[in-house]
């Protein structure tokens, strides 16, 4: 009987060492698909299928920084010939400001009232050249929103102050509103009058 007990055993101590051998295989293999799965997931490292959506906004510009949509040669969205593109100093923000001089004057009635105002107008921007690109080339749609801006505004509201700067406020939004419909991002800061004349 001893020898049919030893086979047994023998048996036992094969059948365990490919066992033994087996589990650490197996659970290498699947860590190993685990870790596959989660990166071609995105769940870890940078390998996942899905593209982050780059930010093509106009970016700020720094001042001593080159703006790559900067217009050449007096060309790309300066209303006025000549006018400030861009201001540098030392002291204020620390980023560049650009000028857009709208090129004709805005003449409007005003709401329920008799009078009108001729107004000439800028604005500025912080952002990339893009903005003044864009300005130049909706401008009849911009200046159809300031058209309306002023024909919707009392004569009270512009008689004082507090009034204009109001409406300087209500000048800017129209505008960004335009170029964030046609753009899908406005980018002006202010609006400026160049001259305001109210008869």
């Amino acid at each position: 009987m001893s020898t049919d007990k030893e086979p047994k055993e023998k048996k036992k101590k094969g059948g365990g060492m490919l066992l033994k051998l087996a589990i650490p295989v197996v659970l290498l293999g699947l860590g190993g698909g685990g870790v596959y799965g989660l990166v071609a997931a995105g769940v870890i490292g940078g390998g996942g299928h899905e593209k982050v959506k780059e930010d093509n906004n106009p970016k700020l510009v720094r001042k001593g920084e080159v703006d790559p949509f900067a217009a050449k040669g007096g060309e790309g969205g300066h209303g006025e010939e000549g006018g400030p593109p861009e201001v540098e100093g030392d002291g204020g923000s620390e980023y560049k400001t650009s000028y857009f001089t709208f090129s004709e004057e805005f003449t409007s009635n005003l709401k329920n009232s008799d009078a009108l105002v001729q107004i000439s107008l800028a604005c500025s921007t912080r952002r990339d050249g893009r903005v003044l690109i864009w300005l130049k080339k909706h401008e009849l749609a911009i200046r159809s929103a300031l058209l309306n801006v002023l024909a919707d505004t009392p004569e009270e509201d512009i008689a004082s102050l507090e009034g204009k700067e109001r409406l300087q406020k209500r000048l800017t939004k129209a505008i960004n509103d335009v170029l964030t419909k046609e753009e899908g991002f406005g980018g002006v800061d202010e609006v400026y009058f160049k001259s305001f004349l109210m008869q």
